[in-house]
């Protein structure tokens, strides 16, 4: 089992869930995380620092997100790590409470 991040992270890309990963697999792209699910260790740690509550379980993902369990594993072979915490989007509030972004989602 690994953590899968959902489109509540898309626009928004608080990173508070980085700083607390022992193992470095977050993945960084323009406006959205990922986890290298070859990477992630099943911690949870990362889940209850996410603000917007995008990260679960991979069993626990909402059904209308389950794609995004292969999301995360495509982007993850090509976005570069990101191990440190960084500031969020500058509009990542106004984003925050939006539903159904993937549209959103820059490669």
């Amino acid at each position: 089992m690994t953590y899968v991040v959902t489109e509540s992270c898309i626009k928004c890309k608080y990173t508070d869930c980085v700083d607390v990963c022992p193992v470095d697999c977050f993945r960084e792209g323009p406006n959205f995380l990922v986890i290298d699910p070859d990477e992630c260790i099943d911690c949870t740690l990362c889940v209850a620092e996410c603000p917007v509550e995008a990260i679960y379980s991979e069993d626990d993902v909402p059904g209308t997100q389950q794609h995004f369990i292969a999301l995360n594993a495509e982007l993850s072979k090509s976005w570069k790590p990101i191990i440190e915490k960084k500031d969020a989007l500058p509009d990542a509030d106004d984003w925050a409470k939006v539903t159904e972004k993937l549209e959103k989602l820059e490669r």
